[in-house]
């Protein structure tokens, strides 16, 4: 165990980061000439105005008309994307690790704050879970591969908490939640957790288009 967690948190880990950083760069090139070719006239319209400040009204909490007819979900989305991105990056025993191993460090939020926000992950993917099977519409449209990437960033999470409150053989758990935390970086642009490479530049699109062209707000 103790050579797969070496591994883990040596070759694995550059490989993850490399399969993350050149998959998105391909994904987005690949996008990018897709959309020129499906749609080049959208240059035409394309609108920073409107892109910036729908942008601003999809990421405020309420702030678009889709949030406020689901203060549910919107609540849950929130804190489930705020957790998730600050955790991973300001998690101490995280920044200790690229403090090791590369010599690369930065402010840390307090153990105590970074539990909660971890199991506030873990109970938003329980919410996501729920929804997909009792909300005919969602459980609809839900694929297996909508089960695979949230049962993955529960698991990334879950398998933190129960390494910082040592449940379970702690090596164990420890490099199960850092084999976890690499596929969940690794499957980033190939899955739909790639809305976090695209989401700003579809809402951008979408922006321009009601505001340039149909003169309408998009939120």
């Amino acid at each position: 165990m103790h050579a797969l967690y070496n591994l883990a948190v040596g070759p694995l880990a550059w490989l993850a980061f490399a399969l993350f950083i050149l998959g998105s760069a391909y994904r987005l090139m690949t996008m990018r000439a897709l959309a020129f070719k499906k749609d080049g006239a959208f240059v035409a319209y394309i609108s920073w105005p409107h892109a910036l400040k729908s942008l601003a009204h999809w990421i405020t909490p309420f702030g678009a008309l889709g949030w406020r007819e689901n203060p549910g979900i919107t609540v849950v989305t929130f804190i489930f994307h705020i957790c998730l991105f600050l955790v991973p990056l300001f998690l101490m025993g995280h920044i200790a690790l690229f403090d090791t191993f590369h010599g690369w460090s930065w402010p840390a939020l307090p153990d105590a704050v970074a539990d909660t926000l971890s199991m506030a992950v873990v109970a938003a993917c329980l919410y996501f879970l729920w929804r997909r099977i009792a909300v005919p519409e969602v459980r609809f449209i839900t694929r297996t591969h909508d089960w695979l990437v949230l049962a993955l960033v529960g698991a990334t999470f879950l398998t933190g908490v129960l390494a910082y409150h040592r449940i379970g053989d702690n090596l164990l758990v420890t490099t199960l939640h850092i084999l976890c935390g690499e596929a969940m970086l690794v499957a980033i642009p190939f899955t739909r957790l790639s809305h976090m490479l695209f989401g700003f530049f579809s809402r951008g699109y979408i922006a321009s288009e009601f505001g340039s062209v149909r003169h309408a707000k998009d939120w």
